[in-house]
């Protein structure tokens, strides 16, 4: 059971049921981890509009789930890894990819950059070394998804530090940190 309770879409103030049913209808269902977030009817607005605002930007979708693996895995967050394994399933990610981002690799060059990145980042807490951030414009990293995938990262931590607090319920098929990545 979360230590923060999950809130009840059917009992949620008007503006909270709103922003809950978008979720739904978007999708399918409404994760825990929105109806935790859903406590703060604020946090629950500022995260679906940052997401959607990412959504938005030049990272494609499956380069932003694992960017959310990479970050679930580091921070050993078995709820965000459970609920990003199964979206970037449906990002076009296959076993291989979903594996290799727990490890924050991808066998596309572009990919693997942007998660050598993201591993830099959350591993040094945004002090990466001048041959780090060489490496990742050598690779053809724009300064604007530099930026973009720090507010990834951002994010991702956000939701990290929230699922693991809150001992939220998974409700994913269970993908845990501290087993292997299957191969």
């Amino acid at each position: 059971m979360s230590r923060i309770p999950a809130v009840d879409p059917a009992t949620a103030p008007a503006n909270v049921k709103a922003s809950l049913k978008g979720l739904e209808s978007a999708l399918r269902m409404t994760p825990n981890m929105f109806r935790v977030i859903a406590n703060s009817g604020a946090a629950l607005r500022g995260m679906i509009q940052l997401n959607a605002a990412l959504g938005g930007g030049s990272l494609d979708r499956a380069t932003r789930e694992a960017i959310a693996i990479a970050a679930a895995q580091e921070n050993g967050c078995d709820y965000c890894l459970s609920a990003h394994t199964a979206f970037g399933r449906q990002a076009g990610l296959d076993d291989i990819g979903l594996a290799l981002a727990r490890a924050g690799k991808a066998t596309d060059p572009k990919r693997h950059s942007v998660l050598q990145l993201t591993e830099a980042i959350l591993k040094k807490r945004g002090h990466i070394s001048a041959e780090e951030f060489a490496d990742a414009k050598r690779a053809g990293i724009s300064d604007a998804e530099v930026v973009q995938i720090v507010a990834e990262v951002a994010l991702n931590v956000y939701t990290n530090y929230l699922n693991v607090l809150a001992d939220t319920e998974i409700d994913f098929p269970v993908v845990r940190t501290t087993e292997p990545s299957p191969q």
